[in-house]
């Protein structure tokens, strides 16, 4: 699967670890979703999925609910979504998507981030049409009733455009970002619970770099991660 692959495998443990940063960018989530829609889940499939992602990684029911409120309370936190385009070495493209109660703050942050790792930031704009937007949904492994051919059939109807099957025996499922609420829909119709869902930025033109680079590469990418703002990290790496 390659070197990005690998790392964005060993972030994802790294990430899912350490609970007490994982556990507020969940909510964060939840709260996003829910103030970008309806507070109820059965009306608002991207706060579904938050949910069901949120409790795949064992955020506790409390908080799942304070997250939620969150969203309608009157003395709520304003929180935004912004997002930062940044170029790297070796033609590296990195997209950054946060959600933040200060702006400024944020976009300090960021800016220093990749400044001090041989990056820096660009006008925002600049790498959109680098990236196509597509809704992706992890499965732990293939559904235990039915062939993987069959499974696909059947999420062919949900709007899967492909389906990819890991090292580790998880399926990645992608579709045109407009059938994310459909993809949901079809897999819990089917009772199948999946790992994550989300909308993704996958790039157009991905690029391969070396071991060596890509040691260079993590150090800025864990540095993000590292920020409490920063929701979701996006790169051109094949």
């Amino acid at each position: 699967m390659g070197r990005a692959f690998e790392y964005r495998k060993a972030s994802k443990l790294k990430r899912w670890g350490n609970m007490s940063r994982v556990f507020p960018k969940l909510a964060k989530a939840i709260t996003l979703a829910a103030k970008n829609g309806v507070p109820d889940p059965d009306m608002n499939p991207a706060l579904r999925s938050a949910i069901n992602t949120a409790k795949a990684q064992n955020l506790p029911k409390d908080n799942i609910e304070a997250a939620i409120k969150r969203a309608t309370a009157k003395d709520a936190a304003n929180l935004d979504e912004l997002n930062y385009e940044g170029k790297w070495l070796h033609g590296v493209l990195v997209f950054v998507e946060t959600a933040t109660d200060n702006g400024t703050r944020t976009v300090a942050n960021i800016k220093m981030i990749f400044n001090k790792n041989h990056g820096q930031v660009v006008p925002n704009g600049s790498l959109e049409f680098m990236f196509n937007r597509k809704a992706v949904i992890e499965l732990k492994e293939q559904p235990s009733n039915m062939s993987l051919e069959d499974f696909e059939m059947e999420m062919i109807d949900g709007g899967l455009e492909e389906l990819k099957t890991e090292d580790d025996g998880s399926l990645m499922l992608y579709a045109d970002y407009t059938e994310f609420g459909n993809m949901t829909k079809k897999l819990e119709e089917m009772g199948i619970e999946y790992e994550k869902a989300s909308l993704q930025r996958i790039p157009t033109t991905p690029i391969e770099i070396t071991d060596e680079q890509m040691e260079e590469l993590s150090i800025l990418l864990e540095k993000l991660e590292d920020d409490e703002d920063v929701q979701n990290i996006y790169t051109n790496l094949a």
